[in-house]
């Protein structure tokens, strides 16, 4: 079992699972991290639903503060990961043009 899929780490994804609402989401992902790592979080979800309607590294640098090189994982990860970004982004309707990015 990979490092970052053990039983632990399943543990972690069932509690995030019982999670039933954005409140109950704050709560506990302020308990569970600092607010500089949720803030990072939120960076590279914002950079791959930005990456997702095509707009480029460097007006994704500039709008999330994120380097090329985290930006260029994030889209290697979008394109060629294990379909999670892909999921949540059609999950949420952001191929509807429900998204708050649009290629300038």
């Amino acid at each position: 079992m990979a490092q970052w899929d053990n039983q632990k780490i399943q543990k972690l994804y069932r509690a995030i699972l019982a999670l039933r609402n954005i409140q109950e989401a704050k709560k506990f992902f302020r308990d569970l991290l600092t607010e500089q790592e949720i803030a990072e979080f939120a960076k590279r979800w914002e950079a791959a639903q930005m990456l997702d309607k095509k707009i480029s590294y460097s007006e994704i640098e500039q709008k999330t503060g994120l380097s090329s090189t985290t930006i260029a994982r994030i889209s290697k990860w979008l394109n060629k990961g294990m379909g999670g970004y892909k999921l949540i982004l059609k999950r949420l309707n952001h191929h509807q043009g429900s998204s708050t990015f649009k290629k300038s």
